[in-house]
């Protein structure tokens, strides 16, 4: 999966002279929390975010009146409290490299571009709804995470075992080191078999471990 197959498309944008105000009432009106700013060439110049639009607010406004307040933002212009340095990516990133970026730069947001071109944006948002989907979480099924030894061919070995019952697998969650380095867990959505047979089968195996099993139903 990549970043072309979540981003938004086409984002909404605004532009370096426009009003801290009409930045908020854009971003309300869409309900977005992000807005890229372009110039006049179409060029991304800069990012707009909630929280540099809550630092264009004077340090102290307990004696400011509502209208006073947005008196002042409508005063003040975008350019002046953008962020100028954004990190951005492309279509064609990997969903996991640009949900690492995000994380490794604690960052809510990601402008795609193609080129110089603004082509989309990918939020932390999108990236929590591939997770629900990547995971399968409203799909149904066993979901069963397993302890085997770290060696070529185990996740092999019990998948097949549980193909050879009649399961098969809806999802692969995923892997993950444990505290021992010779062991390694990986967590599987099941179908098709019941809880006591894919039971009986992982433990057929001899060196897995069933370390949590539980029954899922289908979620809208």
């Amino acid at each position: 999966m990549f970043v072309k197959d979540r981003m938004t498309p086409n984002p909404t944008t605004g532009f370096p002279e426009m009003s801290v105000t009409d930045a908020q009432d854009l971003m309300k009106s869409g309900g977005f929390r992000h807005l890229p700013i372009l110039d006049d060439s179409g060029k991304m110049v800069g990012l707009i975010t909630k929280g540099s639009l809550a630092s264009a607010l004077p340090a102290d406004t307990s004696n400011l009146s509502r209208f006073e307040v947005s008196y002042v933002l409508a005063k003040i212009k975008v350019h002046s409290i953008m962020l100028e340095d954004v990190i951005t990516a492309t279509p064609d990133t990997p969903i996991e490299i640009a949900a690492r970026m995000m994380a490794d730069n604690l960052i809510g947001c990601l402008p795609v571009m193609e080129g110089d071109q603004l082509v989309g944006i990918i939020t932390d948002r999108d990236l929590f709804f591939t997770m629900v989907s990547l995971l399968g979480a409203r799909s149904a099924g066993i979901r069963v995470t397993v302890m085997q030894p770290d060696r070529a061919g185990e996740v092999a070995r019990l998948t097949t075992a549980i193909a050879k019952a009649g399961g098969y697998l809806s999802v692969s969650i995923g892997y993950y080191p444990p505290e021992h380095p010779d062991q390694w867990i990986s967590v599987y959505k099941v179908q098709n078999i019941s809880e006591d047979k894919l039971t009986e089968v992982i433990n057929g195996l001899g060196d897995a471990t069933i370390l949590d099993i539980r029954q899922f139903q289908e979620s809208s």
